[in-house]
């Protein structure tokens, strides 16, 4: 009686003609025979480097990393950490001794790992016992007495929030926080914007048109003058002001020693007017005064122009 089979090399059912028949075809018979040859053969040429490799004393990289089931680079490794010995005879030839080999393998024997004391955990330690260590030794840094909310830096200088975090970490300028707000060292904040005084007290300030328009000081003038005299300003929502005040008590100094004004005392000696009079005349004709001190000055061009005037008219 014929039984169906399956072929053991193409997978294939067919009717065998005897119990011992394997292969449905010839073919798939000599195809069978060709790949155990070949089995074999491949397990011959992975085998017979061991053995070659056994009967030899000195070994270059490539048998050893065969011989210990590891790769080339490995062995490299363990050449350079000196774990493991090995000679050079020329710039292209090195070899390992199986003596050295089996020295190295008596030297480490084999521990268990205890996965208690992790390596990274030991690092860690010891940098915060280094950071501790040079912590000591620093010098204690500056006390800070006084702070000033986020809000009130936002409100005094009129400026934006962004600003205000931008200019904090570029300048280092200390910062606490408690409940959650941001607290800036006050002594920081005036030296980094520049104030020095209380600004809070200064009631009346002037744009650089105003202060054009006031003291016909051109806006590069102005910006050397504040610099020189150390007069305080303020920048809101990008507009830069001045101190009216400052600005009234210097200018005051400079009218004092400048030759284009004079004051009521010399008009009366020259013109032989009284007080009352030139009050009067300096109304009327809208001469440029300003007030330093008790002082009033005039300014000498308007004076000789209706004094000009007066004469022609026989006053």
């Amino acid at each position: 009686m014929k039984t169906t089979k399956k072929c053991a090399f193409c997978g294939r059912t067919f009717t065998a003609n005897s119990g011992m028949q394997k292969y449905c075809s010839v073919h798939c018979a000599d195809e069978a025979k060709k790949a155990k040859k070949k089995r074999q053969q491949d397990l011959l040429n992975a085998v017979e480097p061991v053995l070659e490799i056994q009967r030899q004393e000195y070994l270059t990289f490539s048998k050893t990393a065969i011989l210990m089931g590891c790769s080339r680079q490995y062995i490299y490794k363990l050449v350079a950490q000196g774990r493991l010995k090995a000679s050079r005879i020329s710039s292209r030839m090195a070899f390992i001794r199986r003596a050295d080999i089996e020295k190295m393998l008596e030297d480490n024997p084999y521990n268990r790992m205890i996965p208690d004391i992790r390596p990274k955990r030991a690092t860690s330690t010891n940098q915060k016992e280094t950071d501790k260590k040079s912590q000591t030794n620093a010098p204690a840094p500056e006390e800070i007495l006084s702070y000033i909310s986020g809000e009130e830096v936002l409100s005094t200088y009129k400026v934006k929030q962004s600003w205000l975090y931008t200019t904090a970490k570029r300048n280092q300028i200390p910062i606490c926080k408690i409940a959650g707000k941001n607290y800036y060292s006050k002594s920081h904040v005036e030296e980094c914007l520049g104030l020095t005084v209380d600004i809070a007290a200064i009631t009346e300030w002037l744009t650089t048109e105003q202060v054009f328009e006031v003291y016909g000081m051109k806006p590069t003038a102005i910006h050397a003058y504040a610099y020189r005299h150390s007069i305080p300003t303020k920048k809101e929502y990008g507009i830069l002001y001045y101190s009216k005040t400052h600005l009234d008590e210097l200018r005051q100094i400079d009218l004092m020693e400048d030759d284009r004004y004079c004051t009521v005392e010399y008009v009366s000696e020259k013109y032989g007017l009284s007080k009352a009079n030139i009050h009067h005349i300096t109304k009327v004709h809208k001469i440029e005064k300003h007030k330093v001190g008790v002082k009033n000055l005039l300014l000498k061009a308007d004076i000789e122009r209706v004094m000009t005037e007066r004469a022609a008219k026989g006053l």
